[in-house]
């Protein structure tokens, strides 16, 4: 193991994008565990890995994403949102949670959410008073919405690596979101008072209310159409990422602002980043495959159990290492490697899989947002234009909020399967 480590941190350090790291330390435990006959293997390891059908709504999740943004449709949201709520002190600020709910609801993908958020409140928040560090570290954990509450691109590759079920992913999911949003309003509104940010509007119009909330019904009743769906069993999972761009579609010919000439950009855009991921599944099957020919997760829930047998303190020392391990690595990546390892370690001690899968996402999700690999940081920072040693910062109270959450939910599996077990999922 120690030459497998010495060749992904050189690769790490050396800038390789992360797909090839997971690859090169694959190959190199290949050498290590004497098994070099088996690199005749490797390309048919890295297509199955991006070969399941579970996997084929990531495209569509983020082609519905492009043409969300392109359809303005977030617009639309926004108002209503600031008709809403936008009459309370830190009006903007709530309403950015709440978007971030509802995108997150349709896109499954904190890098989408975080985009399309930078697009549509820096400006309006600017114009509010905010100061740019709040602004920019509340987008930032808004982002990490995305991947929690369902459908959700996460949930899917844990379904895929452990063959739990997808849809009873989605569903757990439900109160970790909700939960995560309501610890993002209490430091908001810590905030709100301590620097005294005003409303977004002076008082609650119920007129403009209703018209807000009728321009807004193509708009809001995407989200119910996708997790409706899958709660009714009208559709799979994976068949709500096509229902997803065709209900973006109709919202946004609704709208009057689909532009087809734009279509050939907005497909390409979603190739490359739909590429991007699937060269992370597919190279980061190598690691995990050379993982459980080692024997990997195997000797390390051995090595913890004779260490201590206690089954809280263990949970512990999961967080601990998925709070360090979240920081320092992309999340696609860090689960292809670790899920292996932590899953039978969790099941030793009684964890629910679908609970532990809850847990493991929101902490390598809540990495989105620190230092020093967190991407949200980067996305926030190139699209807001805000320093990013400021904007590490800042963020620190909502990354705090949220680790509280997760310490919460692991420590309380039916906050977790509460729902799915009421649906009989």
């Amino acid at each position: 193991m120690i030459l497998v480590a010495i060749v992904f941190v050189a690769a790490l350090l050396l800038g390789f994008p992360m797909a090839f790291v997971l690859g090169y330390g694959g190959l190199a435990h290949l050498i290590a565990m004497n098994q070099e006959s088996f690199f005749s293997v490797v390309t048919q390891r890295m297509f199955t890995g991006v070969n399941s059908y579970s996997l084929m709504c990531i495209p569509f999740f983020i082609l519905a994403g492009e043409i969300m943004n392109m359809g303005g449709i977030t617009e639309r949201l926004l108002d209503f949102a600031r008709e809403t709520i936008g009459w309370i002190r830190g009006g903007m600020a709530y309403c950015c949670v709440a978007l971030a709910m509802v995108l997150s609801a349709i896109l499954g993908s904190a890098n989408a959410v975080c985009a399309i958020l930078c697009a549509v409140l820096v400006t309006e928040m600017k114009k509010d008073g905010y100061d740019e560090d709040f602004t920019g570290s509340l987008i930032c954990a808004s982002g990490v919405l995305g991947p929690i509450i369902p459908p959700s691109v996460t949930f899917i590759i844990y379904g895929v690596l452990t063959g739990v079920s997808v849809q009873r992913m989605f569903m757990a999911g439900i109160v970790p979101g909700i939960l995560l949003a309501t610890g993002y309003v209490l430091v908001i509104l810590y905030f709100t008072k301590k620097r005294g940010y005003k409303k977004a509007k002076e008082h609650f119009d119920p007129k403009t209310f209703a018209k807000s909330f009728v321009r807004s019904i193509p708009a809001l009743i995407v989200p119910v159409i996708i997790i409706g769906g899958i709660i009714g069993g009208i559709f799979t999972p994976t068949e709500s990422g096509a229902i997803a761009v065709v209900a973006a579609i109709i919202a946004s010919l609704i709208y009057r602002s689909f532009e087809f000439k734009k279509l050939p950009s907005v497909l390409l855009k979603t190739g490359i980043s739909t590429a991007a991921i699937m060269y992370i599944v597919a190279f980061g099957n190598i690691m995990g495959w050379t993982f459980a020919m080692d024997g990997i997760p195997e000797k390390i829930t051995n090595g913890i159990l004779a260490i201590t047998t206690n089954r809280y303190l263990i949970i512990l020392l999961i967080l601990i290492a998925l709070t360090i391990i979240g920081c320092l690595m992309e999340a696609f990546a860090a689960m292809y490697i670790f899920v292996p390892v932590f899953v039978p370690l969790a099941t030793a001690i009684g964890m629910d899989p679908v609970h532990f899968g809850i847990v493991l996402c929101l902490m390598f999700t809540i990495g989105l947002m620190t230092p020093p690999v967190g991407m949200l940081l980067f996305v926030t920072s190139n699209m807001a234009k805000i320093p990013l040693s400021k904007l590490s910062k800042s963020v620190a109270p909502f990354a705090l909020a949220a680790i509280l959450v997760v310490i919460l939910l692991a420590y309380c599996p039916a906050l977790v399967t509460f729902i799915p077990d009421l649906l009989g999922m």
